[in-house]
């Protein structure tokens, strides 16, 4: 798939599963249509992890950077439905990102994705995304896949805690991220070993560090979704 705007944010966390039956319910019946109400929003996507049986990791891609500080999403983050406010403790371990999108390529939305957590070797920025973009540009192409993405996290400077983060407690957050999407799930594996391997992106200019997350999609949904409601 790619990227719908110049913007996202991206988010891990995991529900107990005595509370995943009633968030399913509400993330697609409430949370995401009021997310995709708000100007900017272009689509937001939920995957569930094929690796951890409470992991979850959403997506959401917006028009612009700006979309992040704007009175329509904040108002929301600040004031929260009675049914969020109750589900938002069950966000456990929550890293959120606010993120630039520094490059996209593919098309289409698939059922497979790995997210790779990552940072730069210090001074080897420059370096490390001029590789990135070299190297995603040519895994969207590549049979089995279907869109690669680097997004960087850019924190808005005004940005303070909101009342859904006060609910959750402190959320962590991401620095660099890779998503790599597919219709075959062996082949977007084989790449996280290979070319988007730790070893691979150390060499490209990465810290030793990386997370990576193995995910199948569960729910998408576009503004032209509720207007159709």
């Amino acid at each position: 798939m790619s990227l719908l705007g110049k913007a996202a944010v991206a988010m891990w966390w995991s529900v107990r599963p005595e509370q995943r039956a009633e968030f399913g319910d509400w993330h697609a019946h409430e949370h995401f249509p009021e997310r995709m109400s708000i100007p900017g929003f272009r689509r937001g996507s939920r995957w569930t992890s094929t690796a951890d049986a409470e992991g979850f990791f959403v997506l959401y891609e917006l028009a612009q950077y700006e979309v992040l500080t704007s009175k329509g999403y904040l108002d929301r983050l600040n004031a929260p439905t009675p049914w969020s406010a109750r589900m938002m403790p069950h966000h456990l371990g929550m890293v959120r990102s606010q993120c630039r999108v520094a490059a996209s390529f593919g098309s289409g939305v698939a059922i497979s994705l790995a997210t790779i957590r990552l940072s730069p070797e210090t001074g080897r920025d420059a370096e490390l995304q001029t590789q990135l973009s070299e190297i995603l540009g040519a895994l969207a192409q590549k049979p089995g896949l279907t869109g690669a993405h680097l997004l960087l996290t850019d924190t808005p400077r005004t940005s303070a805690p909101t009342t859904e983060q006060q609910i959750r407690g402190r959320d962590g957050a991401a620095d660099w991220i890779v998503l790599l999407s597919g219709y075959d799930a062996d082949v977007v594996e084989g790449v996280i070993a290979g070319q988007l391997s730790t070893s691979s992106l150390h060499a490209a200019g990465a810290r030793e560090a990386s997370t990576i997350g193995r995910y199948r999609l569960a729910f998408t949904m576009t503004p032209q979704d509720v207007a159709a409601v």
